[in-house]
């Protein structure tokens, strides 16, 4: 197979990308026009300006599918008005392009695996949700309906779209539990607030392993890329701690959270309770290597390790 891969540089990319290259598929990067790359097999683009290399696309020729994961780090910054704008247009700004670049290739349209969020549903509590479920009210759910709205031109012309919901990706290479690791090492990790939110990962190995699924199975639709079995946050950070052996007795106070973070983005994002289980994924086979918390938080640390 020949796949185009956005976002490569994330550590979700590179893991897709060595994979994919691992069980013999060709690897097309989209990269920045100032990229140093000399690799033949690139398209350099620039969703801000809407720009795309017709040299590139012609040269690269056809392609049998794409996976977008170009996109702002949601939780890296404080939620100002500027930076609320840039992870929206970072994700619809270089969808749209990817789509009318893929729209405009010669040899065929080819499939296209778009990244989204569990964040579509919105903090809600402790209801399951699946890909069936309503979108939530919030930011982060106006920001991944739009994002997944800018793939339809694509499907209009009948091409496959498959929209990738995924959850918090768990591993030590990137992410939530990079971030949290140096303070449940030193034995001052805890429960954020009430530890009764929601939580829905995937390992790093079980995300990639279910987007080469959905390429090679040619899903289409929503796909809930997270383990099925979530948990609360209290329950992780027993985990977390068990695995390191350090205690987990620390509780970190919203109000902590909201004058270090903001307050938007702590109720938004770091304490949103989202209880999502992968029902397509399941209905079509999809078995997973890790799929409890115990099993995440044991492989992401023997991969450190």
């Amino acid at each position: 197979m020949r796949v185009g891969v956005t976002g490569s540089s994330g550590f979700v990319g590179t893991a897709l990308i060595d994979a994919l290259r691992s069980r013999g598929d060709d690897v097309v990067r989209f990269v920045r026009p100032d990229s140093t790359d000399t690799n033949d097999s690139l398209i350099r683009w620039d969703p801000a300006m809407q720009l795309v290399d017709d040299g590139d696309l012609r040269r690269v020729g056809g392609l049998d599918a794409v996976v977008n994961l170009a996109g702002a780090g949601i939780a890296d910054k404080r939620w100002s008005a500027t930076r609320k704008r840039e992870i929206l247009l970072s994700r619809t700004d270089s969808t749209a392009l990817l789509v009318k670049a893929l729209l405009s290739m010669p040899d065929g349209t080819p499939m296209l695996a778009s990244g989204s969020a569990v964040g579509y549903y919105g903090s809600r509590g402790s209801e399951l949700l699946d890909e069936t479920s309503s979108p939530g009210d919030d930011f982060l759910a106006d920001v991944c309906v739009q994002w997944e709205e800018a793939t339809a031109p694509l499907e209009h012309a009948g091409a496959t779209v498959a929209r990738l919901r995924t959850g918090i990706v768990m591993s030590t290479e990137g992410g939530a539990l990079k971030k949290q690791l140096p303070l449940f090492r030193l034995g001052l990790g805890g429960r954020l607030a009430s530890g009764r939110q929601w939580l829905s990962p995937i390992s790093l190995r079980d995300e990639v392993r279910a987007i080469l699924w959905v390429l090679d199975h040619r899903l289409e639709g929503p796909v809930n890329l997270v383990a099925p079995i979530p948990l609360t946050n209290r329950h992780f950070t027993k985990l977390l701690g068990q695995a390191l052996h350090r205690p987990t007795v620390t509780r970190v106070p919203a109000m902590a959270l909201k004058t270090v973070l903001g307050k938007e983005l702590v109720k938004g994002a770091v304490l949103a309770s989202q209880r999502v289980e992968p029902m397509v994924l399941l209905k079509s086979g999809f078995k997973f290597d890790d799929p409890g918390a115990t099993s995440i938080v044991r492989h992401s640390l023997q991969t450190h390790t």
